[in-house]
């Protein structure tokens, strides 16, 4: 959801690749999970490890809210094919949750909610194309706590992270010093708003004074979930490590092993293909080439450098953290796509020499 800059990429400081299939399993843990500057240059100082927190950004997306509804229709609680007033009063009556998922609500990609808590009006017509959206996953958290009457990280610990046993994973402040820094500072969503760039929405920076000026470490890099949801929101605000998230995707992986937490049948509407190339509900879409054939990932990237995947019925499953945003000023953090990009090239490699 925000831009990049027009100049060479630079590595992240600290990258883990893990992927477990059934024939074979890759780690790879390089870097630093955090730095400094020397002389305009940047140095390593605290080593990555597999026990690393990292912001997840919008991978949040998919582990947090998207799988809470998965559990929530199960239990016919939430209806994807409910208007948003149904749940949130005063809200939306011509977008649906469903819409939502796929993106297709129609509304802003992204607004400073920290400057205007008020949601603006649609910007495109709602359920005619695919615009991803931080606003509609905003508004998907506050379904899944207004569904179960609890506020959103207890709702997600309850429905998601302790029924899967993801122990070490958790919204907006986690446990132990061990967290890779996320951002240098707020610089990024100040230059958006100064330049209009990508999204024109009509605030400056200097409309707000509540910037972070130095290292953002343990706490969300994400300004509207840092500054607006005090760390816990739908769109950003969990934190993970690598053994969790690879837990994770192992059992979306092995859905049917979990009927105990979802109708199987509904977990597999929400991996089905959407009416947009690469969208199911809430999951992003990944082509891999996988022990000789095509088979469909499951997963998403986030905005700090992480990403995840995993394949319905296969036992597959896919990492990757890093902190790609701590570059210099003269150079651009290569984007998360491609990082996500090298683990699935990576995959296809090594599952041809097992």
């Amino acid at each position: 959801m925000r831009p990049q800059a027009e100049t060479r990429a630079e590595a992240p400081a600290g990258l883990i690749m893990a992927v477990r299939t059934p024939s074979f399993e890759l780690t790879e843990c390089t870097g630093h999970r955090t730095v400094r500057w020397e002389g305009g240059e940047r140095v390593g100082e605290a080593p990555m490890t597999l026990d690393t927190y990292h912001d997840l950004a919008s991978v949040t997306k998919v582990v947090a809210t998207t799988t809470a509804l998965i559990r929530l229709v199960s239990d016919r609680l939430v209806d994807l094919d409910a208007p948003l007033s149904a749940y949130l009063p005063y809200s939306y009556e011509a977008i649906t949750v469903r819409d939502l998922l796929l993106h297709r609500g129609g509304l802003w990609e992204w607004w400073p909610l920290y400057i205007q808590p008020r949601l603006p009006p649609p910007r495109y017509r709602p359920g005619r194309a695919r615009r991803y959206s931080d606003l509609g996953f905003v508004l998907l958290g506050q379904i899944v706590a207004a569904a179960t009457g609890l506020r959103l990280d207890r709702a997600v610990a309850e429905l998601v992270t302790r029924p899967l046993g993801l122990t070490r994973t958790t919204y907006a402040r986690p446990t132990g010093a061990e967290v890779a820094m996320s951002a240098l500072d707020d610089r990024i969503e100040m230059t958006m708003l100064d330049t209009g760039r990508p999204y024109p929405v009509p605030y400056r920076s200097t409309d707000f004074a509540g910037w972070r000026r130095g290292p953002v470490q343990g706490q969300v890099a994400d300004g509207n979930a840092h500054h607006a949801f005090d760390g816990v929101s739908g769109h950003a605000g969990l934190f993970s490590t690598v053994p969790d998230l690879l837990k994770y995707c192992r059992a979306m992986s092995r859905y049917e092993e979990y009927d105990r937490l979802w109708r199987p049948e509904v977990a597999r509407e929400f991996f089905a293909a959407g009416p947009d190339p690469g969208q199911a509900l809430g999951f992003r879409r990944y082509a891999l080439d996988l022990d000789g054939e095509k088979v469909t990932v499951l997963g998403h990237p986030g905005f700090v450098g992480c990403a995840i995947g995993f394949v319905p019925g296969r036992d597959v499953a896919l990492t990757l953290a890093s902190n790609r945003l701590l570059v210099g000023d003269e150079s651009a953090p290569t984007p998360a796509d491609d990082l996500w990009q090298d683990v699935l090239e990576a995959t296809t490699r090594r599952s041809r020499a097992a």
